[in-house]
């Protein structure tokens, strides 16, 4: 029999990872809804929060991966808690508006630049 060599904090990070970043969610921030697990990091439209700063959202649909144990919103899952992080603000790339209407020289054009914020996913509960 072959032993193997595996030290505790590969072992708990197996554990940590086969218990722990199975679970997903559904979320809805402002209007979208996020398919999320674990430390994924999603852009959203820009929030008045400071950076670093945490705050709770309620799923909507909390599953495990495999999709055998199932929890549906009716709005939102009672007791369900997604703790998410706010890593960044920043400003997505410049995207040109142009306006034109053929044959009577009416043209115009504009630039624009969405504000966003990076968030982090902590916990599902």
């Amino acid at each position: 029999m072959k032993l193997k060599n595996y030290c505790f904090a590969e072992q708990y990070f197996n554990l940590f990872t086969n218990y722990f970043l199975k679970m997903l969610a559904v979320i809805e921030l402002w209007g979208n809804q996020f398919t999320v697990k674990q430390w994924d990091i999603i852009d959203v439209k820009k929030l008045d929060k400071e950076i670093n700063a945490s705050f709770d959202v309620s799923a909507m649909l909390v599953s495990d991966e495999e999709g055998k144990e199932t929890k549906v919103w009716t709005p939102f899952v009672e007791g369900s808690k997604v703790v998410l992080k706010v890593l960044d603000q920043f400003k997505w790339k410049k995207v040109r508006v142009f306006k034109m209407k053929s044959k009577k020289r009416y043209m115009r054009n504009n630039w624009f630049r969405a504000r966003l914020t990076k968030l982090e996913v902590i916990s599902i509960a």
